[in-house]
């Protein structure tokens, strides 16, 4: 993926930046690739699981939205028109996965998270574990209640935008929510009693 050292976000907001890309401008896309990729795997990551595809799905996200530019409509912020491609090529994969499941040594050794800080093991062990049970716990959910929770927590986005996003009236998003908040408070019941 795209890395930038100077200023990604430049002065264009992203419904500038795709009014220039539909008319081909490659800088704007490069802009917005910068600008959004981050984001994207993540949700992706968390999505899925693993990061073992998640560069993968995140350039076809960047492809489509390329491809899709003339016809791109500012009726919704940019970031809902991207996590609705992102929603769509995750539940894709997901539906493949399901269809055609396949091991990933990312689901069983994720070290990543853990701080180069060795002077408590006990702590960095108690989070770790918490740190697997919760992902764990999260790739329990239903895919729609698993996206509607990672676009809420991890990506900050409004109910409104989540509800554009998964084609949803405010109330199915909020009940989602609800719904998916309880069912990790009962996965996680035994950290949470610590």
């Amino acid at each position: 993926m795209l890395t930038d050292s100077e200023n990604p976000d430049g002065a264009d907001d992203d419904h500038t930046l795709m009014r220039k890309v539909a008319m081909g401008d490659t800088e704007a896309f490069r802009v917005l690739v910068v600008r959004h990729q981050d984001r994207i795997i993540g949700t992706i990551s968390k999505m899925l699981g693993d990061s073992a595809d998640s560069e993968d799905i995140t350039q076809s996200v960047f492809l489509r939205v390329w491809k899709h530019a003339p016809d791109y409509q500012p009726t919704c912020q940019f970031t809902t028109y991207l996590f609705t491609i992102v929603r769509n090529l995750v539940f894709n994969e997901a539906r493949r996965r399901a269809r055609k499941p396949s091991f990933s040594h990312d689901q069983f050794e994720n070290k990543d998270f853990l701080p180069p800080n060795y002077e408590q093991p006990d702590t960095l062990l108690i989070n770790a574990e918490l740190k697997i049970a919760i992902d764990h716990a999260i790739q329990t959910l239903p895919d729609h209640q698993r996206m509607a929770v990672i676009l809420s927590k991890y990506e900050k986005l409004s109910y409104e935008e989540i509800a554009t996003i998964l084609h949803a009236s405010v109330p199915s998003i909020k009940s989602l929510i609800f719904r998916a908040r309880a069912s990790l408070k009962e996965s996680l019941i035994n950290y949470l009693n610590k």
